[in-house]
């Protein structure tokens, strides 16, 4: 069914709250599992160059999820890109030909003034696959 799962990650509760969603179908599947980590380098983020990661904390953040899963049994491959991050993730999804994206969601896209704003509401009109929102 799902052969290559990209789960993208971030350092926000929702995001580690779906990992376990991600281990279980993961296994279920017998997938190849792909973390992603967007470095955010749009100027329309809101925040200032100095409020954003660095790369030195997304490659902590990488490294601790694998070891997540590592412990869960399921080896995973780690990516680092820069960029819009929703844009980012799909075109990740594009050129890895993955068969789903699983994410968190911190709910802002339910509200009509967080539509735009949502990364998940963004990746789901953008990508190439089926993408599975974890609440």
């Amino acid at each position: 069914m799902f052969k290559t799962v990209l789960f993208p990650v971030d350092q926000s509760r929702d995001s580690r709250e779906a990992a376990e969603t991600v281990a279980e179908l993961v296994k279920l599947c017998g997938a190849k599992l792909i973390i992603l980590s967007v470095e955010d380098d749009s100027e329309e983020s809101g925040g200032s160059p100095a409020s954003r990661l660095s790369p030195e904390v997304i490659d902590q953040l990488l490294e601790s999820a694998k070891t997540t899963f590592l412990d869960w049994g399921i080896t995973a491959q780690t990516l680092h890109r820069s960029g819009k991050i929703a844009f980012t993730i799909c075109d990740v999804a594009d050129e890895l030909n993955v068969d789903i994206i699983i994410m968190g969601c911190r709910g802002i896209g339910l509200t009509e003034e967080g539509a735009n704003d949502s990364v998940s509401n963004r990746v789901i009109n953008l990508s190439p696959c089926p993408v599975l929102i974890v609440p």
